[in-house]
């Protein structure tokens, strides 16, 4: 005898891990680098100003993650759908408005932690004697060291630093 349709279904609770796991995975493809080495579309086949300068010091720092509506809107509906599939009709409705709040303020958290970056402040003293400071985030094919002469490479809001 085969079992009634009524026995394939998969609880909502056990839908519902699946889709809060992909949430930290999709917001990740939203993270857009700071590095030195990444470009957007707009500034590819641009004219862009070239100054040389010289690493002066280099200091760790933190660049804060995002803080966009995605992550907090992918947290709320999570936590609604997850709260609405507790208790009956009014216990539901109840738990999918607590569910969406907390959801929200955890997708908040998740973006912001998924697309921090480890960074580094660079200051430069420039050819005509100049002292600046960029910070950028940290790039694997790109060290830097005190000392080392180095091009900034600026155009518009967008500056960078590179060998």
């Amino acid at each position: 005898m085969r079992p009634r349709a009524a026995e394939w279904t998969i609880p909502m609770k056990n839908r519902l891990l699946p889709l809060l796991l992909l949430i930290p995975i999709g917001l990740s493809g939203c993270a857009s680098t700071q590095s030195g080495e990444s470009y957007s579309r707009s500034e590819a086949r641009t004219v862009q100003q070239v100054e040389y300068g010289v690493i002066e010091q280099l200091r760790p720092v933190k660049i804060e993650g995002t803080k966009t509506p995605i992550g907090s809107g992918a947290g709320a509906v999570a936590g609604g759908i997850a709260g609405s599939s507790v208790g009956g009709s009014t216990t539901g409705k109840v738990v999918a408005v607590i569910g969406a709040v907390a959801g929200g303020l955890v997708g908040a958290a998740i973006e912001e932690g998924v697309t921090r970056a480890e960074g580094v402040e660079i200051t430069l003293t420039m050819r005509d004697g100049r002292t600046i400071a960029i910070v950028q985030a940290l790039s694997p094919n790109e060290k830097f060291a005190v000392g080392d002469r180095v091009r900034v490479i600026y155009s518009g809001q967008n500056t960078r630093v590179a060998h």
